[in-house]
This record gives C-alpha cells, sequence and structure tokens, in this order.
C-alpha cells in the first residue's frame, strides 16, 4: 500500500475579485491506495474540473513518503467526490456524485 497525498487548488476563479476564500488553505485529503492503483494515478498526477461559471478545481497528487509527517488537512472544501472519481474511474469529473 501507498499513501497518496491528494491536493485541491482553484487555478481559475470566476470571482468578482479573481480571488478564492480558500486560497493559502491546506486542502488535501490522503489515501491508501495499493500500489499498482497508486502507480497509475501518479503516472496522471493532475486532474482538472471546470464549471461554466469560470471556476477551474485543479487536484493533484503525490506519493507521500514513508515517515513522512503531513501538515493537518483543512479538508477538502466539500469536493471530496472529485478524488472519489479519480480513485474510481480515473476522471475527477466522472460523475458529481457525492460519496
Amino acid at each position: 500500500m501507498k499513501r497518496i497525498e491528494f491536493r485541491l487548488d482553484m487555478p481559475s476563479r470566476g470571482s468578482w475579485d479573481g480571488g478564492w476564500s480558500g486560497a493559502g488553505r491546506n486542502y488535501v485529503i490522503v489515501r491508501k491506495l495499493p500500489a499498482t492503483k497508486a502507480e497509475e494515478l501518479l503516472r496522471q498526477g493532475r486532474w482538472l474540473y471546470r464549471w461554466d461559471d469560470g471556476w477551474c478545481a485543479c487536484v493533484t497528487a503525490r506519493e507521500v513518503p514513508k515517515g513522512a509527517r503531513l501538515k493537518k488537512s483543512d479538508g477538502f472544501s466539500g469536493y471530496e467526490w472529485m478524488v472519489a472519481n479519480i480513485i474510481d474511474h480515473g476522471d475527477a469529473s466522472h460523475s458529481k456524485v457525492q460519496s
């Protein structure tokens, strides 16, 4: 099993000021995955999800080294479904149903 860290960012924002209230926060989820699944996801490493209003979410993945201590997560801002879709289907937008 490998520990994979998924990180959320909003590189494109359709807000009035171009900002995101979550900017600078540590939005990460760590999942333990079988080595073959982890390697498959790490090869792609980055997924985008775009909305019609100009917002775009970016989820990146990296392997967490053994013994590494991680900074406390601020959650995933309600977008946990993206990580579930990435793990299950290899695509952040496969299904918008939250798991």
